[in-house]
């Protein structure tokens, strides 16, 4: 584990990274020539946290930020401070003008077509400009500049979920972190059968979390399967129970997401049974399928639609909702199915594949089980990278299922 320090460093190396490349980059690409973001202190625009150094934790008063130019130049009319004024010019004359006239001024300099704000009405990423500031733009700006707002969302979705090159090299670090939690609760040490119950697990789960100074972006999920069914919480474990966790942790501000099995032996001994076996099988088919389909270009909807009709074909009873992952636990991107809702979703379900983005291949198979004597869930969700049209793990391990007891 880094120390808070080491932290901050790699963090505000990836934040120059993401300001000097991707955001020049996405801002051509979606014909954003000028984007504001304002917010106040402790009620902070989502995307704020990706765009300020880890020592400016929270607005300071009213912060006012602008990439002007497609994003070639960084602005900030806020209070002077010594870690923004490192990666913003600032240019607000306290002395003679207030911040939103400084704002005007620099909007008449550059004289934008089009100025991107933070309101959007399908996005929570980009719908962060407070009921309250922008009324306050609009009362007291010219009208015919507040004419010109329109959505970031474009900007905003592309330069949340496009990974620097310093993010795809730390995060199977993360990922480590996440997979050592994990097995340190699917182990002998931790589950006693007849004793031990999904909350013991889930609670344990927490604290490793907190003791390694990291954090989890959702609560540790425990439950399991057997003859009776899908049970958690309070249940206790049993031999011959599927147990199942899904697991979400921030580390160096990247999100993991992972979902892995663990068979509890019914008796001393015993390997993993074939039928097991052979589900986890189909299921990584099925992972390979969805892989197969994300292609750059295409839209979550057409990944969906295409890898749930190939697994049909083969046989295979597939579930399907996965979705970015990054900056964000749930990220900003194409949405792949839901849950509770196996179709084409709207409208995120329209946003495309890009390089250099980050999913959680999420997703379930069912099976018959003998063992069981009905329909069992084969859950699994991996952190996977699409870069230069290959989506590949984080970290191999995914065709394993535990066996302890």
């Amino acid at each position: 584990m880094y120390s808070i320090i080491e932290q901050n460093r790699i963090r505000d190396h990836m934040l120059r990274e993401r300001l000097d490349t991707v955001l020049p980059a996405v801002m051509e690409e979606t014909d954003t020539p000028f984007w504001l973001i304002l917010c106040r202190e402790y009620n902070e625009d989502l995307v704020f946290p990706f765009i300020t150094p880890s020592l400016y934790p929270t607005a300071r008063r009213l912060t006012i930020l602008v990439f002007a130019d497609y994003g070639r130049e960084r602005i900030s009319l806020s209070m002077p401070d010594d870690a923004l004024d490192q990666y913003y010019r600032n240019d607000w004359n306290r002395k003679n003008e207030t911040q939103i006239q400084a704002l005007e001024r620099v909007i008449r300099t550059y004289d934008p077509g089009k100025i991107a704000v933070n309101i959007s009405e399908d996005y929570a990423y980009t719908g962060g400009l407070s009921a309250g500031l922008l009324k306050m733009l609009e009362r007291e700006l010219p009208q015919e500049i507040t004419e010109r707002f329109v959505s970031s969302d474009t900007a905003g979705i592309r330069l949340l979920e496009t990974r620097t090159d310093s993010e795809l090299r730390y995060w199977p670090e993360v990922m480590k972190e996440a997979l050592e939690i994990i097995g340190s609760a699917f182990s002998d040490e931790m589950i006693i059968p007849g004793v031990t119950t999904c909350r013991d697990v889930m609670d344990y789960m927490t604290e490793q979390v907190n003791r390694r100074g990291i954090s989890c972006w959702f609560p540790p999920d425990i439950d399991l399967q057997n003859e009776n069914g899908r049970q958690g919480e309070d249940t206790v474990i049993q031999r011959g129970d599927l147990l199942h966790c899904d697991f979400g942790i921030t580390y160096l501000g990247l999100c993991t997401d992972t979902q892995r099995l663990c068979y509890v032996r019914k008796t001393p001994g015993e390997e993993l049974p074939g039928e097991l076996a052979a589900a986890m099988i189909r299921n990584n088919r099925f992972q390979d399928i969805v892989r197969s389909q994300m292609q750059d270009g295409c839209t979550g909807n057409e990944v969906f639609l295409e890898s749930v009709r190939k697994a049909r074909e083969e046989g295979i009873r597939p579930m399907l909702y996965s979705h970015p992952l990054g900056l964000f636990g749930h990220g900003c991107g194409p949405t792949i199915g839901l849950w509770n809702d196996q179709g084409p979703v709207y409208p995120s379900g329209e946003n495309r594949i890009h390089d250099r983005t980050g999913y959680a291949l999420e997703l379930s198979t069912i099976e018959y089980l003998d063992m069981y004597k009905r329909d069992t869930y084969i859950f699994t969700e991996e952190s996977v990278v699409h870069v230069n049209g290959n989506t590949d793990f984080l970290i191999e391990g995914r065709d394993r299922i535990k066996v302890i007891g």
